[in-house]
């Protein structure tokens, strides 16, 4: 480590990335008290949908609790859509496979095994750190019964979803979008969140704008629409007293939580901007190491949500991960994301690896996963012997999110990205 970079502590946390509040969203907030309207009905929640809705470019937004209860219903209509309104002891998707995002947060396919479907991994796309549209392909050909594709968009930078889309359509399949990390992010002009039969996002506490928790489910069906609120609400049917003729949940969004929602959508440009400055800075600083930025692909315009980057291969120490803890030894000209996120603490400022892939998941770990050349059964460490057979596995390997909070100053970031130049030396 070079003696001369400042290594001092940060007096406050620089955090991976934190809720930024604008003062207006208390108005809101103010509004359901001083009204009365304290649960899951009011003016707010009815503006988020509205406001969600034309933010994504669909016809309907339905206001829950969690982006991960918006896929579920995903899930849910989807599956009732193809196999038709099962009975009340199974599953949506009771015994299919369901292809899904490899390398993404585990809510984007729990709602599958909540609803009874297999998971099927998708491997990624190493240009996009995306769902590559090739092992889509060839996991159609493997099990050309698949109906049902979830997609996640990782950190904000989107892959060809347009293509993923495409792909479905060929094969009869739908295709849930998990928009979570993606809200205001593009493909060719399109928003994310509008290519999907059915999508998701997030307003959760970390995300480009929040509520501290919240999520919408889209849609352009009205009716599909309709049967998400009614489930969210317990499946009440329209009578005097309570009546359910089907299992219903408790997903319906606050509107509490819905006022600071609302009040956060002005900001949404605003966030992107600042977001995007965090980005080009780290790009400029890193400019002259052996790594790699999130890659941005042509047709995409990200909403820079976080900033994350690889190590080039041979600039790797040794670095072994067991399934909580890590281990790495410490080598000249050479670094890894475990070093890296050992000086980034030791700064008091946040970071965190890649997503670790889900087939490496110990949960998941016995799913199969298909790349470009078919299934990878027994190959989760390919990337060891220097193969690249394991595209999310390799990445995971030599990949890690930096600070991203849109309140850092440049100061700050100057220091981070001198600390993380040192670890090189």
């Amino acid at each position: 480590m070079n003696k001369s970079t400042d290594r001092r502590p940060f007096e406050k946390k620089v955090w991976l990335s934190s809720p930024t509040m604008h003062g207006e969203e208390l108005e809101y907030v103010t509004e359901a008290y001083n009204t009365n309207w304290m649960s899951t009905v009011g003016a707010n929640i009815n503006e988020v949908e509205k406001i969600a809705a034309e933010k994504a470019g669909v016809k309907y937004a339905v206001a829950l609790s969690c982006c991960t209860a918006a896929l579920h219903l995903c899930v849910k209509l989807a599956g009732e859509k193809l196999y038709g309104k099962p009975a009340i002891s199974h599953g949506a998707v009771e015994g299919k496979r369901v292809f899904c995002s490899d390398m993404t947060f585990d809510a984007t396919l729990n709602p599958v095994v909540y609803e009874g479907g297999i998971p099927v991994f998708i491997d990624t796309d190493p240009d996009s750190w995306n769902m590559d549209p090739e092992a889509l392909e060839k996991a159609f050909e493997m099990y050309p019964e698949v109906k049902l594709v979830v997609c996640a968009e990782l950190y904000g930078f989107s892959g060809n979803i347009r293509q993923i889309k495409e792909i479905c359509e060929k094969h009869g399949a739908l295709l849930i979008e998990d928009a979570a990390e993606a809200m205001g992010a593009t493909w060719e002009g399109q928003q994310c969140g509008s290519f999907g039969d059915y999508a998701a996002i997030s307003y959760n506490g970390n995300k480009i704008i929040t509520g501290s928790s919240g999520g919408c489910l889209l849609t352009n069906d009205p009716e599909d629409a309709n049967k998400a609120r009614k489930w969210s609400t317990q499946a009440r049917e329209n009578a005097a007293w309570y009546q359910h003729e089907e299992v219903g949940y408790n997903y319906r969004m606050s509107n509490v939580i819905a006022g600071v929602i609302r009040g956060q959508y002005k900001y949404l440009e605003e966030h992107i901007a600042q977001k995007k400055a965090v980005y080009e800075r780290y790009k400029e600083g890193f400019k002259n190491l052996p790594i790699q930025m999130n890659p941005i692909v042509e047709g995409c315009v990200p909403n820079y949500w976080l900033s994350a980057f690889t190590i080039d291969s041979e600039f790797m120490c040794r670095q072994v991960r067991g399934e909580c803890e890590a281990l790495y030894i410490s080598e000249a000209g050479k670094t890894c994301p475990t070093e890296i996120l050992e000086v980034l603490h030791s700064l008091n400022a946040e970071g965190r690896p890649i997503w670790k892939p889900m087939h490496m998941q110990p949960m998941y770990r016995m799913h199969e996963c298909i790349g470009k050349s078919g299934s990878m059964r027994a190959k989760t460490n390919a990337y060891i012997a220097g193969g690249v057979n394991d595209v999310g596995a390799d990445i995971f390997q030599r990949g890690v999110c930096l600070p991203s909070d849109n309140k850092m100053t440049e100061d700050q970031q100057d220091r981070i990205i001198e600390v993380i130049k040192a670890c090189f030396e």
